[in-house]
């Protein structure tokens, strides 16, 4: 039988999801007195990576130490840090929005709303030495970590269509960027924007990645060409981490990203998102900065379920 660990109102809100955004929603709602469980399975999407880069104060920090101190804060307030996966989300009932949510050990939370921040998964090419180097020197995001590579010799791989943009972004950090399109075919478009701005192209698909001492020296193709690189951008395929709010009904766009307002509002009553599941563009101190605004706005909704339920108790008093 699972054990029950709360009734449906014993949490205020529980939050999935235990990366910045949630954590930072559950700061904000913890110090707004409401009773609050942060639940986590403990699989960051950071994780990979060494340091974290571009959140003001932070800069550099390790992303295992970020979620530690934010831990600590949350925990400080008063908030519950559940270690688990959850397994399933239920209504509670047809009045006010009410949850029940199944962990996998068994156990089961209640809580009145639902902030769901779960993240995002990155699909990567089929590469030979492509996930052995993801988050050191093969990487996604030059506002990441296009500054601690500036000035090396750089490649950006294709197999999605915004390789070659993601090409232009790259070269604003080197004037050594090399395009390797892979499985693309450039247009004589792209060809002449990339020969415009001194951008070269290795046609022909990549092999593996080759890599010296533990870094990343080469790309190796297909036909045996290896060109030397310090490192490789990617642009890998995003996928929501939306199980959740598949389960309970949430809208979808035409992509598979969950439909919300700009507080991070879901269709569904009682439902909120914050950071890469809904948003994959959000970088950590964005997802930190969504979840904080969700957390306003969660707790607004229920201050207005809390006056609706005053004022009933009130005229029922004789």
């Amino acid at each position: 039988m699972p054990r029950i660990l709360a009734d449906m109102n014993d949490y205020d809100v529980l939050v999935i999801g235990g990366g910045a955004a949630g954590l930072s929603a559950a700061l904000v709602l913890a110090r707004a007195q409401r009773r609050v469980a942060v639940v986590d399975a403990g699989e960051p999407r950071n994780a990979p990576a060494q340091h974290m880069q571009g959140f003001l104060s932070r800069d550099g920090l390790p992303p295992a130490e970020l979620l530690r101190l934010g831990r600590a804060e949350v925990s400080g307030y008063g908030a519950d840090i559940v270690a688990g996966r959850v397994t399933d989300v239920r209504r509670a009932g047809d009045a006010a929005p009410g949850f029940e949510v199944a962990l996998a050990d068994g156990d089961v939370l209640g809580a009145r709303r639902l902030l769901v921040a779960t993240g995002l998964r990155d699909v990567l090419p089929d590469i030979p030495g492509v996930r052995e180097r993801w988050g050191r020197d093969l990487l996604h995001c030059p506002y990441c970590h296009g500054h601690e590579v500036r000035s090396r010799p750089l490649g950006v791989i294709g197999g999605t269509p915004e390789a070659v943009a993601h090409a232009h972004l790259v070269r604003q950090w080197s004037d050594d960027v090399v395009v390797f399109p892979h499985t693309d075919t450039l247009t004589a478009d792209d060809r002449e924007r990339l020969l415009a701005r001194a951008v070269g192209v290795v046609d022909g698909p990549v092999g593996r990645l080759v890599v010296h001492d533990d870094e990343l020296s080469g790309v190796e193709m297909a036909d045996g060409r290896v060109v030397p690189r310090a490192a490789v951008f990617v642009r890998p395929r995003l996928v929501p981490d939306n199980e959740v709010l598949v389960g309970l009904g949430c809208a979808l766009d035409e992509n598979g990203w969950v439909v919300a307002d700009a507080t991070g509002r879901t269709s569904v009553a009682g439902v909120w998102v914050a950071g890469n599941v809904a948003n994959p563009r959000a970088q950590v101190i964005t997802a930190a900065g969504e979840g904080s605004a969700a957390a306003i706005a969660l707790n607004a909704d229920l201050v207005d379920e809390d006056v609706a339920a005053a004022l009933d108790a009130f005229r029922r008093t004789p």
